[in-house]
């Protein structure tokens, strides 16, 4: 969202950045009182969620921030844009409103206002068009799972074919995760319905991905709903749309300290191209400490140079302890930190593999890398994109099943040296090459949806 925003600045926007409370302090504590200072025409605000105060460096818990958000966002954001309408006689009024897709109490705001109300949704545009069929498998009968054995008894093999856009052989298991419950008032489940319900009072909806990569859920998606764009990656659009000496560069979007101790490890003049294996799981996956210890004797027996990004509120049980013996056995070939500027790391030539959760921004990331990866989703949306990433784009391999260290050796072994690892980093490439195409200069196809979102959606109520 905050890329998005400078992008919108860059071309002549005022911008009022709004967070909630809790995300506000979390980007102070991060990025430092300056990160919130802004400019005369971009500047911060907050507005409460509902949820009892809290300064936990951690992500809020996703069932009640869903509940919380759609109950108690609208009066603070209607009392917010009253006060930016009529705080000076100087300042233009609110002329357009940009909100995360699931923040949809904005479109009531806007439509009492009468100004348009632009969805970005940070998904990718195959998860979200699951997404937006959950009803259909509620009206089918599909779901809630009559049983949780259908999880693990083959019923979530079934493929679904009946769905126009989704890439051939999805099944129900490459669904966003929500559908996996047999309580019909499940939380998530009935937020995301009732989001995908209201979308369509968007005035357009924006991904963060670019027309050759997700073009049949696009498609599909155009069909039913307000126009789309696709304006990503981000990541390259900004490189090319942002001016180098904008004091907008210096404002981080992380909401953790980034130790970039990492990437002069990577620029050391020994380190050979595509030797490290990056492993990160993305600001909200969680692990039992089994599975660190696995994951950790998997990257100790592959033999290969790692860094492995831990956050501090990464694990469900108590001890929380790297393996002394594994610290011992990796000394002088693996870093260990607490979050990184994951964007420039996938980005360096000495990345190899990229280890990830396949939540779409770290996918993204790893597309205009070029890098391989080794999927382990999570939840939610995580599951589509590994699908996609693995079946359809040929640039990952899934770690599928209960984690163990010798399948994580192997599978690190088999994407850093194999046969089958050598086509994926070509597929990669070819990604890498396709995404910088579109958001990489003046034709890009996202080049291109960018300005029109502009000109066609946010300015004709607007004068630069």
């Amino acid at each position: 969202m905050l890329q998005f925003a400078k992008l919108l600045h860059s071309h002549g926007f005022r911008i009022t950045f709004v967070l909630t409370h809790f995300n506000y302090r979390r980007l102070v504590r991060a990025q430092g009182e300056d990160a919130v200072n802004g400019l005369p025409d971009f500047r911060f605000e907050s507005i409460a969620d509902g949820l009892p105060n809290s300064d936990d460096d951690a992500t809020q818990d996703i069932s009640r921030l869903c509940d919380a958000t759609t109950k108690n966002c609208l009066a603070p954001f209607r009392r917010l844009l009253a006060d930016l309408n009529g705080c000076c006689s100087f300042a233009p009024p609110v002329t357009c409103i940009v909100a995360d897709g699931g923040m949809s109490f904005t479109l009531d705001a806007a439509s009492e206002l009468s100004i348009p109300n632009l969805l970005f949704w940070t998904s990718s545009a195959g998860g979200y068009l699951a997404f937006q069929h959950y009803h259909h498998l509620l009206e089918r009968g599909i779901i809630p799972l009559k049983d949780m054995s259908d999880v693990t008894n083959g019923f979530l093999d079934t493929e679904v074919d009946w769905i126009p856009g989704f890439m051939k052989g999805m099944r129900l298991k490459d669904f966003p995760s929500w559908i996996r419950t047999t309580d019909r008032d499940e939380v998530v489940l009935n937020y995301l319905i009732y989001e995908m319900k209201r979308a369509a009072m968007g005035s357009a909806i924006i991904f963060n991905t670019f027309d050759d990569l997700e073009e049949p859920a696009l498609n599909a998606l155009r069909r039913f709903l307000p126009p789309i764009y696709a304006v990503g990656p981000f990541s390259i659009l900004s490189h090319h749309l942002l001016p180098s000496d904008s004091p907008l560069n210096t404002i981080g979007t992380s909401l953790w300290k980034e130790d970039d101790s990492c990437l002069k490890w990577l620029d050391d003049d020994n380190m050979k191209p595509h030797s490290v294996v990056y492993v990160s799981f993305g600001s909200i996956t969680v692990m039992t400490d089994d599975q660190l210890i696995e994951f950790a004797w998997g990257l100790a027996g592959s033999g290969y140079k790692f860094i492995w990004v831990i956050r501090p509120d990464q694990f469900q049980g108590e001890a929380n302890i790297i393996p002394a013996a594994f610290v011992e056995e990796t000394k002088g070939r693996g870093m260990m930190v607490s979050w990184t500027a994951q964007r420039k790391l996938l980005a360096h030539p000495a990345i190899g593999a990229f280890l990830t959760h396949c939540g779409w921004n770290s996918t993204m990331e790893g597309l205009c890398g070029g890098v391989p990866m080794i999927c382990w989703p999570f939840f939610s949306e995580q599951l589509t994109n590994c699908r996609y990433a693995c079946a359809e784009w040929g640039v990952g391999v899934e770690l599928a099943g209960e984690v163990k260290r010798a399948a994580v050796e192997a599978l690190i072994r088999e994407v850093m040296a194999g046969e089958k690892g050598r086509e994926m980093r070509r597929r990669a490439a070819e990604w890498k090459e396709r995404a910088f195409k579109a958001a990489g200069g003046p034709h890009g196809g996202s080049t291109v949806n960018f300005n029109r979102v502009v000109n066609e959606v946010l300015l004709p109520r607007k004068q630069i």
